[in-house]
C-alpha cells in the first residue's frame, strides 16, 4: 500500500483507458506445470523444512513475538491500523508536478483539498480492511483458530464488518484501494477454512474477478492494460495489484486454464524487460534482463526508473533511449505469479525472471530501490521462494544459497525488542510497525511451511 502524498492530493485523476498503448499480443502459453500446492499452515517439525532446527526455532519464536505483538495493537473492535489513510499509486512523477503547477490557482487548490479529505476518509477503512485481512492469514497460517482465539475471531468478525455494505461485497467506497482490499479479504479468510466465511469469500474472489482489465470494460488483447488489475474497478492496472488478484486465485485454487488467470499472464509478459516476449519500445530498448518493472500500461512505469533519476516513466532519459528499470519487489512478484499460473518451469519468461533472482540475489535490501518497500518484498520473495520448489539458490558467483535461512536471518536481526518491524524509509507505509510486521511474519511463516514428507 502506498501512503497518502499530500504533493498529489487531488491529483489522481479517474482512470481512462484512451492512454492504454497498442501491442501485439505476446503468443500463447503452449507449456504448462501444476501450479504449486497451497500450504496453509507453517510446519511444527523442524524435519519437515529444509534448514538447521536451531534456525526452525528461531523462526517461530520470531513469528510468535511478532504475533504477540500484533495482538496487543489491536483496536478495540478487532481491526489494525485504524484512522490511518492510505492512497494509490496512480499518477507518475511526471504527470504530478503537472497536475501540481496547474493547481496553482485558488479553485484548482480549493478542489484538490476537498478530494483529499474525502480521499482520506474513504482510505482509511481501506487499509484498516486490508492489514486486518492480511493479520488473518497470519493468525491462520500459524495455526490458530477462531474457537481457541479471541483476537483471530474478533479480527475476522471485523473484516467481514468493513467490506460487506448494504448492497453487498464492497472493499472500498471511494474504490481506490479496493483490489487491495479484495485480494488480501480473500486471502485471510481462505486461510481460515471456516464455513461461514464462505459466502464473503466468495463475494471478494467473484469482485476480483470482474475488476479485471479485459474485453467487458471494453479493453482489447491488444492493449497494455489488458489482463491488469488496478487501485480499484477503475484504477490503471500494475503489477502490484495484479500479482494480489493471482494469489487470491491461487489461494482459491484457480487454474491454469481459468480465463482470469490466462488474462492475467498476457499482462505479466507485458511487465518483463524481455525483448523475445514484450514487443514494448521500452522493453525493446531496454536492458534485457529479464526483470519486471511496476506496469506496462500507458507505456509503461518503473519505480526503479525513478530512483535512479530516470523519471518514473523514463521520461527524463535521453531522448531515442527511454527504458525501464526492473527491481526485485516486482520481479519475485511476477515470478510466484507465473508459477501459480501453471507456466512451465522452462517458460523463457520463468527462465528469465529466474536469472534475474539469481543475477541480484540478496536479502539485505530491496535490489533497485534500496530499503524502500523492504518487507514487501520480503514477503513477495518468501511466497516465489516457496513456490519455485528449490532450496537453494546459486547466484552468478556459482555460490549457493539457502534461501530459508537466509531469509530468516535477514529478518529476525531487524526484529525489535518488543517484537515489531519497522522500517526507517517509511515509503508505502512501512514506517508503520503493524504493516511492516506482518509482512515480516507472513515472510517467516512462508519460510517455515512444509515441504519434505514426514517420515
Amino acid at each position: 500500500m502506498a501512503p497518502a502524498d499530500a504533493s498529489q492530493a487531488g491529483l489522481l485523476a479517474p482512470a481512462t483507458a484512451a492512454k492504454a498503448t497498442t501491442l501485439n499480443i505476446p503468443a500463447a502459453t503452449i507449456s504448462f506445470d501444476p501450479p504449486p500446492p497451497v500450504i496453509r499452515r507453517v510446519s511444527t517439525n523442524a524435519n519437515l523444512v529444509p534448514i538447521a532446527p536451531v534456525t526452525f526455532a528461531h523462526a517461530l519464536e520470531a513469528i510468535d513475538k511478532g504475533i504477540a505483538f500484533l495482538k496487543s495493537t489491536q483496536s478495540g473492535n478487532g481491526a489494525w491500523m485504524e484512522g490511518i489513510a492510505a492512497a494509490p499509486n496512480t499518477a507518475s512523477a511526471a504527470s504530478a508536478a503537472s497536475a501540481a503547477s496547474a493547481a496553482s490557482a485558488a479553485s484548482a487548490a480549493s478542489a484538490a483539498s476537498a478530494a483529499s479529505a474525502a480521499s482520506a476518509a474513504s482510505a482509511t477503512n481501506a487499509a484498516s480492511a486490508a492489514v486486518t485481512a492480511l493479520v488473518v492469514r497470519a493468525f491462520a497460517q500459524r495455526g490458530l483458530s477462531i474457537q481457541g482465539d479471541a483476537a483471530l475471531e474478533r479480527a475476522a468478525t471485523r473484516l467481514v464488518d468493513l467490506v460487506m455494505g448494504k448492497n453487498g461485497f464492497q472493499p472500498d467506497a471511494s474504490g481506490g484501494m479496493a483490489t487491495y482490499v479484495a485480494s488480501c479479504t480473500a486471502m485471510g479468510l481462505a486461510a481460515l477454512q471456516e464455513s461461514k466465511y464462505e459466502k464473503t469469500l466468495a463475494a471478494a474472489l467473484l469482485w476480483i474477478r470482474e475488476s479485471q482489465w479485459d474485453e467487458s470494460e471494453g479493453i482489447a488483447p491488444t492493449q497494455d492494460w489488458y489482463g491488469g488489475a488496478g487501485y480499484g474497478s477503475k484504477g490503471r492496472p500494475d503489477l502490484s495489484n495484479t500479482q494480489l488478484m493471482l494469489d487470491a486465485l491461487h489461494e482459491s485454487n484457480a487454474t491454469a486454464k481459468d480465463a482470469s488467470v490466462e488474462r492475467a499472464v498476457i499482462f505479466l509478459t507485458r511487465c518483463q524487460n524481455l525483448k523475445s516476449t514484450n514487443a514494448a519500445a521500452w522493453a525493446q530498448s531496454g536492458s534485457n534482463d529479464g526483470g519486471m518493472v511496476y506496469t506496462p500500461a500507458n507505456d509503461g512505469e518503473s519505480f526503479a526508473s525513478e530512483m535512479a533519476g530516470e523519471g518514473r516513466a523514463g521520461e527524463k532519459m535521453p531522448a531515442g533511449t527511454r527504458a525501464l528499470r526492473s527491481y526485485a519487489s516486482m520481479t519475485y512478484a511476477a515470478y510466484k505469479s507465473m508459477l501459480f499460473a501453471g507456466l512451465s518451469k522452462n517458460d523463457p519468461r520463468v527462465l528469465a525472471a529466474k536469472a534475474w533472482i539469481e543475477n541480484n540475489f540478496t536479502f539485505s535490501e530491496n535490489p533497485g530501490l534500496g530499503q524502500q518497500g523492504y518487507y514487501y518484498y520480503i514477503h513477495a520473495a518468501a511466497r516465489a521462494m516457496l513456490a519455485c520448489g528449490n532450496d537453494e539458490v546459486t547466484d552468478t558467483a556459482g555460490t549457493k544459497h539457502n534461501w530459508r535461512e537466509e531469509l530468516i536471518d535477514s529478518i529476525i536481526v531487524r526484529q525489535r525488542a518488543n517484537g515489531s518491524w519497522q522500517n526507517p524509509e517509511t515509503r508505502w507505509m512501512e514506517g508503520e510497525p503493524d504493516l511492516a510486521t506482518v509482512f515480516a511474519v507472513l515472510a517467516l511463516e512462508e519460510a517455515i511451511k512444509p515441504v519434505r514428507v514426514s517420515q
